[in-house]
Formats: structure tokens, sequence, C-alpha cells
């Protein structure tokens, strides 16, 4: 354990700086990393949880196997600890952005919760999180949720295909985030695909959260953008900001942040690289 990469805030330090920004009149909205895709949004004192990762599930489950997960990050907090969550995403099933270890005690502490996931998933969903059936609230492309204050769009995401189900309902989907006078798109596991880009043509994206882990196939995984397709696809749809993700989390599917820093400075992309557990302000969007 000691070999971890250490959150610069976890535990009760996180808890502390998450409660100290609950107040109904800011103006700007926060974002926590909370390692590989997840993340803590909060506006006016609302919380989302975007596909968070919080346990070793996927590390016990292969430890014996010939593609072993080991885990580079030690996690901030505990599910259990999360206990004032008003939305939580899923962008699709694999354990690490759809966690019965983590979801399943954030649904306890939580109940009054609302789940949003891909509407293709949902008997997945049920059978791992062992859910009511008509708890999740179900998305297609396109198709939004209003959680107030929050509007939850889907956009398609090809992890590695934009793969539908026989209703032609997506399995990988990204969100569109809109609260305010702002948008957040969180890509959810995904490659280039024109269909993508065209879907978020309607959106002016103050921030975009982009995986960067590439897509080898060597690794036995479905795949992600690259440092280079993430700084790039940040430039095409416009986004003010891209934070990247989808790193150091396991030993074998990981990525050099320096990269993307590099791919983006030649594009001329903003951005901004988080450590796990850093508060992410909108106010760096004036800076």
């Amino acid at each position: 354990m000691a070999d971890l990469i250490q959150p610069v805030q976890q535990g009760e330090q996180l808890l502390q700086d998450i409660y100290s920004t609950h107040d109904g009149n800011e103006p700007h909205f926060y974002l926590w990393w909370l390692g590989q895709s997840g993340f803590l949004l909060q506006w006016r004192g609302r919380h989302v949880l975007i596909d968070p990762y919080l346990s070793n599930s996927l590390t016990k489950k292969y430890a014996d196997t010939d593609k072993p997960h080991v885990r580079m990050t030690a996690i901030p907090i505990r599910p259990r600890y999360l206990n004032f969550i008003d939305v939580v995403t899923s962008s699709h099933n694999h354990t690490d952005h759809l966690d019965a270890e983590t979801l399943m005690p954030i649904l306890r502490q939580n109940p009054s919760i609302e789940m949003v996931i891909p509407e293709a998933n949902r008997a997945f969903v049920v059978n791992r999180l062992h859910c009511d059936p008509d708890f999740p609230i179900g998305l297609n492309a396109g198709a939004c949720a209003n959680l107030h204050p929050f509007t939850i769009t889907g956009i398609p995401a090809a992890h590695n295909e934009i793969e539908r189900d026989e209703r032609g309902f997506c399995k990988f989907l990204g969100y569109v985030f809109e609260f305010g006078p702002w948008v957040i798109y969180h890509s959810g596991d995904t490659l280039w695909r024109e269909e993508i880009i065209e879907a978020l043509s309607a959106y002016n994206i103050d921030v975009a959260i982009l995986p960067i882990n590439g897509n080898k196939p060597e690794r036995r995984v479905a795949g992600n953008l690259n440092p280079r397709e993430a700084a790039e696809m940040g430039k095409t749809i416009g986004a003010r900001r891209v934070i990247p993700c989808h790193y150091h989390m396991f030993t074998f599917n990981t990525e050099d942040p320096a990269n993307f820093v590099r791919e983006a400075e030649r594009v001329g992309q903003a951005y901004d690289v988080l450590e796990c557990g850093e508060r992410w302000s909108s106010e760096r969007l004036d800076a």
C-alpha cells in the first residue's frame, strides 16, 4: 500500500472540503476527481456522482488471473460516507463504471437518490445492484432527464463501437449535464466517432471530461481516446476546458497525463490535469 499514489485529499479532509462549498447561492460549480472516470459534481448544494469506482472489487476479481488489475491510486473516500448524493450516473456496465461495492452502499445511504443509466442496460443494472426494476432512469442517445437543477442528456459513446440493443438503444453513453449557465460533457468510455461529434454540436461545452488511456488490443480490454485524440476532440467540440481521466487506476491500463498536456498545448486546447481528490472550480474558466 505504501507504493500507491495518495490522493491530495482523502477521507475526512475530502469530506470537509466538499462540505465547505455548500453555499446555495454560489455562482460557481465544483468538481472533484475521485479516480478513473469518477467525478463528484456540485452546484448550489446539489451533488451528482458520475461513474464512481471506490472499491477494490476488480483487483480482487482478477488477482489470480493472467490479467491482474493492480491498483495504482488509493481510494479517496469510502462510499458509506457519501450520504449527500442527489444523482448518480453510470455510463455503461463495466465494473469501473458500474461497481456494486461502490453503488450499493451509496444507494443505502441516500434513500432519495436518483440513478441515470443507459436504458439498454436496465436488466443488467437491476441484477447487479439488486434494486427495484423501476428505480433507474434509463436514457438513450438524445433523450434527457430533468433532475432539478440538472438536465442530463445521453450522448452516444463508442467502446469500441456504438453498440445498440435490439431496440436501437445505446449500451454505452456519455452524458451532457446542463445546470444554470453551465454545460459539462462526460464522455464515459469512448473512441472518436463522427456521430458523437455531431451530437455535441448543439452544445456550448464549458468542460469536457475525456479518457486518455488509449486503445491497445494487447491489453484485452475495450479502448478509449488516446492523449492526442482527447486533445483534438476537445478542440473539435469547442470545449472551453478539457479535464483528462481514466488513468493511474490500474497498472496494465494507464497513460502518462504529461502526454495529454503536450498534445493539448500543441493544438491550443485549454486544460486542467487534476490529482485524485483535488477540487476544481469553474472560477478557473475565467483564469
